[in-house]
């Protein structure tokens, strides 16, 4: 399932001024060992879930619930700390108490959602299946509150084309939820259904859909940074660049545009030192997010980019530390072993 664009939560509380007051010996020792206020905690940990130290927002968020246990927002942080931590248990219960907090919120349900969805493709099969029809539900529950809450209609629709009757998906269900969209927004419809498309291997069809997508000039950076995804699987160096460029515009200083650039340059063999130039900048300013290139991308393309010039050294050096990463590339494992024996 695509990681969905979705709203960040507010990153600043406004403080209770008596509490403010408050003397330094009478907060606990955790927070004065972290050396923020208690009314900080919840800005201290939205930045350091922004900084990928989520043990550490983890902490500071859980001091935060003790504080304010009925506000919802630090739910929902600790959920999405905990997704990114892959601790999909204790995310399901923090997205849950948000959802139980505030009924009425759209991205609450999303989330909830989302965190199923993933736990689901954890779980045993029996499970999985539970959970598959729960991850829905919020969904669709997401969007009868808020239509245009797009991220969340396009997790029901992908869910629908990509999940079988008995989990109770079906495309017969997609194919008018993508019709609604795109009369809401035509961009993401046209990206709804390059997307069931693709859940459905036609790929013709879902390049098709995906360049109409990016002729609209889509709002989402998240929408686009996908579809440079599925450009980078399918070697679409002009998909690339356009997203690249589109994805700078919506966000300057989101860095996925700089890996995206790069990669479509190492397919082209072309400007290696920019490519070279553009992966390091990324792998130093790119959070651990589950929606960014992850650093053993990275170095996989680093490696690529040393196989183009012949510097088989540098090269392996570069799959290797992919593959320390992500032990279970295929790909990487063919490339060492193709390397080593020449």
């Amino acid at each position: 399932m695509r990681v969905t664009s979705v709203a960040e939560v507010n990153p600043i509380k406004i403080a209770l001024l008596a509490v403010l007051l408050l003397p330094a010996a009478l907060l606990s020792p955790q927070a004065a060992a972290d050396g923020v206020r208690h009314d900080d905690n919840f800005q201290a940990a939205h930045e350091a879930y922004e900084a990928s130290d989520y043990a550490k927002a983890a902490r500071l968020l859980q001091l935060a619930v003790e504080q304010r246990p009925r506000d919802a927002e630090i739910h929902l942080l600790l959920a999405k700390t905990y997704y990114e931590s892959q601790r999909y248990d204790a995310a399901v219960a923090s997205a849950e108490k948000a959802v139980a907090l505030d009924p009425q919120s759209s991205l609450y349900h999303e989330w909830l959602g989302k965190v199923y969805g993933e736990k689901a493709s954890h779980a045993s099969m029996f499970s999985a299946l539970s959970l598959a029809k729960k991850a829905r539900k919020e969904f669709e529950k997401a969007v009868e509150l808020d239509e245009k809450n797009f991220s969340a209609y396009q997790a029901l629709i992908e869910f629908d084309c990509s999940a079988p009757g008995i989990a109770g998906g079906g495309e017969d269900k997609a194919r008018p939820e993508i019709a609604r969209l795109a009369a809401l927004d035509t961009a993401e419809g046209h990206y709804a259904a390059g997307n069931c498309r693709r859940q459905k291997k036609d790929f013709t069809a879902a390049d098709a859909e995906f360049a109409q997508a990016l002729e609209l000039h889509p709002k989402s950076v998240e929408l686009v940074y996908d579809i440079g995804d599925y450009a980078m699987k399918q070697a679409q160096v002009q998909t690339l660049l356009i997203v690249a460029e589109q994805g700078e515009t919506i966000a300057p200083s989101d860095p996925r545009s700089q890996f995206y650039r790069a990669v479509a340059l190492i397919i082209k063999d072309e400007r290696s030192d920019d490519s070279e130039r553009l992966l390091r900048e990324y792998l130093k300013r790119a959070p651990l997010r589950s929606s960014f290139p992850p650093p053993w991308r990275v170095h996989e393309w680093l490696g690529r980019l040393y196989e183009n010039q012949r510097n088989s050294q540098a090269a392996i050096q570069e799959y290797e530390a992919a593959l320390k990463l992500e032990p279970k590339n295929k790909n990487v494992r063919e490339a060492l072993k193709r390397l080593k024996k020449g």
